[in-house]
């Protein structure tokens, strides 16, 4: 930089604390350590946004935290001094009242980069400014502040699923280069409340897959920063924002604060069945087919009590899949390759994957049994099955085409209630085909009742959630939905 302060040894003024900092231009100086910086951008639906500049999260030696702003006609020729933990001091800059949205800091002024302003980065550190601080809030007041657009604080907590998978096997994230690796589900237990839904984005999401697979263990408790309190369906979840950092068990103080209040207290990670934190309400075909046409595209879980017709013939019953990640292998030239976890050479197995027709009072369906729903229904897995084939008929289990075992057949007429989950094909599809990831129970059809309603929106994972965080929400058409036969008898 060749900008020179407005400070002379022994005459200038003390820095500025942020508190003191009032509306307007200042030729003031202020010192501070910039503990984070990301892109500003303005929000266009279906594209990346509009760049407008650099945002900053400082702290000065009071420990407040402020947020700055250098302008996109500046970006280029001060970027690449900005570097995160440096101590920096600054002469004549703008203190602005503006932003309305969305506080990182506890300083309500915004702190920009005029065109007159100095800034240089201190030579020698500051231990008297903190190099971290965080604004941790409980269950109770994030639900106080839902869909406020204000203060965006951060949450602390120990991870139950990520991705829809439990943590006693290691989760295998997804990176494909596609709209579904911009994005990190995690279910995240809180001190105080209860099993809440943290939606990662973009940087925060690729920063979580980086920091999670590089964990010689598998990480227990996560926090995340200026996280946006938002409800959907009736519940609340929390969003990602472009200031979103993650941090992983013993990364900060409160990480490992709540690190070892885990170890002091074993049996709250045992609270919460993580098996059970998808909550279903129980629906019938007809209301899983209103919701699908009304609802904007989303990932939601229903059951559904419905008797199995009859199992559909002339495809495959099983697929061979990746052993550690359940995804469908492709066959290499000499070997089977994961196209999800990257492995040239994957151990496989096999995975369910039968076509059930149902039918409840009202609607009949096709109902797809993955994995170990398949296991529920029949006892036996797919690869038990599969093997005892193979060494009855002395084949090659790469080669030999195994048939549909007798017991699929057997169920034909049993009533079962099935944990559906409807995924955002069900939205473009003409046709309804639904995928049961678990056989619940037994159970038994019951009375008819009225005439259909509109179920409400329950646990999702919704296009809104985007727009939130930077990215934006698509707009999705009603799809005509194929008349379905009414089932008699």
């Amino acid at each position: 930089m060749s900008k020179e302060i407005a400070i002379r040894t022994g005459e200038s003024s003390p820095p500025l604390l942020f508190r003191q900092v009032s509306p307007g231009p200042s030729d003031s100086t202020l010192q501070f350590r910039l503990l984070h910086f990301w892109d500003a951008r303005k929000n266009v639906k279906g594209g990346p946004g509009i760049l407008l500049g650099i945002e900053m999260l400082m702290i000065d030696t009071e420990g407040t935290l402020a947020q700055g702003f250098i302008g996109q006609n500046r970006r280029n020729q001060y970027e690449k001094e900005l570097h995160r933990g440096s101590i920096y001091t600054l002469t004549n800059y703008y203190a602005s009242n503006s932003k309305v949205m969305y506080h990182v800091a506890d300083q309500r002024l915004v702190i920009c980069i005029s065109h007159a302003f100095a800034m240089s980065k201190d030579e020698e550190d500051i231990d008297g400014i903190l190099r971290e601080r965080f604004r941790v809030r409980s269950f109770s007041e994030f639900e106080a502040n839902c869909d406020l657009r204000g203060d965006l604080h951060d949450v602390v907590g120990h991870l139950k699923l990520v991705d829809g998978q439990a943590l006693h096997q290691r989760p295998v994230l997804c990176t494909n280069d596609d709209s579904a690796s911009r994005k990190v589900m995690v279910h995240l237990q809180l001190k105080d409340g209860p099993v809440m839904n943290v939606y990662l984005w973009d940087e925060a999401a690729e920063s979580f897959r980086l920091k999670f697979d590089g964990s010689a263990a598998t990480p227990t408790v996560l926090l995340v920063t200026t996280v946006n309190p938002k409800r959907l369906g009736g519940k609340l979840c929390l969003s990602s924002m472009s200031s979103s950092r993650v941090f992983f068990d013993e990364d900060v103080d409160p990480s490992k604060e709540y690190l070892a209040w885990l170890a002091t207290n074993p049996s709250v990670t045992s609270l919460v069945n993580p098996v059970e934190v998808v909550k279903a309400e129980t629906l019938t075909i007809g209301e899983i087919a209103a919701f699908i046409k009304h609802q904007p595209a989303q990932v939601a879980y229903f059951d559904c009590i419905a008797t199995i017709d009859d199992v559909k013939l002339g495809t495959e019953w099983y697929y061979i899949a990746c052993k550690d990640c359940q995804t469908k292998l492709n066959r290499g030239p000499t070997t089977l390759l994961c196209p999800k976890c990257g492995n040239e050479n994957a151990t496989a197995v096999a995975n369910y994957r039968v076509e059930l027709s149902v039918y409840d009072n009202d609607e009949q369906c096709t109902f797809i049994i993955l994995g170990d729903a398949g296991k529920d229904l029949i006892g036996r897995k797919a690869t038990e099955l599969t093997d005892a084939y193979v060494q009855e008929n002395d084949g090659d289990a790469a080669e030999i085409e195994v048939p549909l075992p007798q017991c699929f057949i057997d169920a034909i007429g049993q009533t079962k209630k099935f944990r559906i989950k409807v995924a955002h094909y069900n939205f473009t599809s003409t046709r309804l085909s639904l995928t049961a990831t678990k056989v619940v129970s037994a159970a038994e059809l019951p009375p008819k009742t009225s005439p259909l309603k509109t179920p409400p929106v329950t646990e999702v994972e919704n296009t809104e959630l985007a727009e939130s965080s930077g990215g934006g929400a698509s707009a999705i058409d009603d799809q005509k939905k194929a008349k379905r036969a009414k089932r008699s008898g």
